[in-house]
């Protein structure tokens, strides 16, 4: 099925291809070197122009992933992903045209946004093509049922491959426990059910909503034209009408935990882990910087108090610890891969003590200091290679606005010891912690539970029994001679009389099962 008609598609190929009636694209924003700007049907384009290699990244970002999924919907933003690369009716093999233009090219799905890249020899008619292609899948996408089925396997056996990964499960099953309501707590990857079960009209749907301007980015980063790639930007995604609907904002908010939370997960493995978590604020909040510093400093080889106290005495194999950075409030990670299971017990109140007394003991100035130097170097490091510099003004886009990058860059490269001491003192608690083990088992033992039969064919052919005799009509106990447990009951709950009994008990049987009860003898 196409989602776009050949008579739309036509009326779209056509007017790219000839002078439109639009308004220009609007400057929105300018920031060392990186200019946003905004065209009338709600598209935002960031032109970064860099002459240092001949090479163009074409970066094209949708904001809808993991967090925007509704029931039943676990992992159709991914599943999206793949989809988006099976062709339109103008593209109907879109990795073969990629290779066949020398492209570096991928797409990647998180909580936050899904986003497709490429990046090609900087030549005119190599930038031209990747705009076109991008402007085209971006609506005419044929999300087919016979793509859905074939696809479909690929994302199950990606998931399946994931599910033979403890540190992921674990991970997988600590964001889980320490979030009730929000979607962080699911994956990206989604429910295995949900990748085989969908629709192919809810994917549809699901596509239509979210693949529009309105709600997309497209970052040109590396050696281009300025006003040819703009010209470029305007010709292919100008002439997509902006759409009628209007995108509702997610507003679940996670309540606080109000007590440490446990997870335990047995599988076939060598060896044990444990992760923590503690939830932090958003990316946006200026809380943030502080807690991405200390992530660094923790596990910095070879100096990181976790890394001393675990790796350096062989306690542990690995230690990790990140601060994952999220539109709306996430987790702060501290993992250890244990070797010997008789020290799981240790490493983790070891982990735990190291990350929590941050909050009473902080952190050495000599530690931030080497830790800014580290974070200043990564940042330089990103800016040469605008291929996952265009992805990370993605991320930081679906996180609320590309010119966060330089705010968090400025923030966290200027972090203070006091500041860290101060963030770990609100949010590093037990009460705001959830600790997840891994234990490693030969055979584990499961009770898988059947899935709901199918009712209509239970009921289809039942007759039931043979119907009450006559003159053996039901009738229902008196008031005044109820039994002594249900006048008790009645008299706790201030009822009497035929009110008390009209009210369903409210366990065991209820309603007629109980009036059969009290038929008479014969």
């Amino acid at each position: 099925m196409r989602l776009v008609s050949l008579a739309s598609f036509l009326v779209i190929t056509l007017l790219a291809h000839h002078t439109i009636a639009a308004d220009a694209p609007q400057k929105v924003a300018s920031v060392e070197g990186i200019t946003e700007y905004r065209l009338e049907n709600g598209l935002r384009a960031l032109l970064y122009p860099d002459d240092s290699r001949p090479k163009v990244t074409v970066s094209m970002t949708v904001f809808v992933g993991s967090r925007h999924e509704g029931y039943g919907e676990s992992g159709m933003a991914h599943l999206l992903e793949h989809m988006v690369f099976k062709g339109t009716p103008t593209h109907p093999l879109v990795p073969k045209a990629l290779q066949e233009h020398g492209a570096q090219f991928n797409g990647t799905t998180n909580s936050d946004r899904t986003n497709y890249f490429e990046t090609l020899t900087a030549t005119e008619e190599n930038l031209e093509f990747a705009l076109r292609l991008e402007a085209d899948r971006l609506v005419n996408s044929l999300v087919r049922r016979e793509d859905l089925l074939s696809e479909m396997t690929v994302v199950r056996n990606e998931f399946e491959r994931g599910e033979n990964s403890p540190e992921g499960v674990l991970s997988k099953r600590v964001s889980a426990v320490a979030f009730d309501w929000h979607n962080y707590g699911k994956t990206t990857i989604g429910n295995r059910s949900d990748i085989e079960r969908v629709p192919i009209e809810n994917l549809q749907a699901f596509y239509r909503k979210y693949y529009q301007p309105d709600n997309t980015m497209v970052v040109v980063a590396g050696k281009f034209n300025e006003a040819k790639a703009l010209e470029l930007i305007q010709k292919y995604f100008g002439v997509i009408p902006r759409p009628k609907r209007q995108l509702d904002k997610t507003y679940t908010e996670e309540p606080e935990q109000d007590g440490e939370r446990f997870v335990t997960l047995r599988r076939v493995g060598n060896v044990a882990r444990v992760a923590i978590a503690w939830h932090i604020p958003a990316a946006a909040h200026p809380d943030f910087p502080p807690l991405q510093a200390l992530a660094n400093i923790l596990d910095n080889n070879p100096s990181g108090p976790a890394y001393k106290a675990l790796v350096q005495t062989k306690k542990a194999t690995e230690v990790s610890t990140s601060a994952y950075s999220s539109h709306d409030p996430g987790l702060f990670f501290a993992e250890a891969e244990v070797p010997q299971l008789e020290l799981l017990d240790e490493v983790k109140a070891t982990l735990i003590s190291i990350v929590e007394e941050v909050g009473k003991t902080g952190v050495t100035d000599e530690a931030v200091a080497r830790s800014n130097l580290q974070i200043q170097k990564y940042h330089e490091q990103q800016a040469s290679d605008t291929q996952q510099f265009a992805i990370s003004l993605s991320s930081w886009a679906a996180q609320g606005d590309w010119r966060l990058y330089f705010l968090n860059r400025d923030a966290v490269e200027k972090v203070t010891a006091e500041q860290i001491k101060a963030a770990a003192a609100k949010y590093f608690k037990q009460s705001n912690r959830t600790v997840g083990v891994f234990l490693p088992t030969t055979a584990p033992d499961r009770a898988p539970v059947p899935s709901t039969p199918d009712v209509s064919e239970l009921v289809k052919d039942y007759k039931g029994r043979a119907g009450v005799a006559a003159g053996r009509s039901l009738r229902f106990q008196p008031t005044g001679n109820r039994s002594p447990r249900a006048t008790v009951r009645d008299r706790a709950r201030g009822k009497s009389g035929a009110a008390a009994q009209e009210e369903p008990r409210q366990r065991g049987v209820s309603g007629v099962v109980a009036a059969v009860w009290q038929r008479p003898r014969t």
